[in-house]
């Protein structure tokens, strides 16, 4: 367990670490950089994928029923 646990927390210090990098390359606050990733961009790429395998899956039925 104790490995486990220092893993994770080495993999949440080098998320930190790129948060801020991202901060300081861009000019904003790692608090914005923050927000912007995981309030912003994450969840718009979510919903844009979504909408996009919904499309994909809409296409692949209907050559499906084509081809049947």
């Amino acid at each position: 367990m104790g490995k486990t646990k220092n893993s994770m927390q080495e993999l949440f210090q080098i998320c930190v670490d790129i948060l801020r990098w991202i901060a300081g390359v861009t000019g904003i606050t790692y608090e914005e950089a923050n927000i912007w990733i995981f309030v912003i961009i994450h969840p718009l790429l979510t919903l844009g994928l979504l909408i996009r395998n919904s499309i994909l899956k809409k296409r692949l039925q209907t050559r499906n029923v084509k081809t049947a």
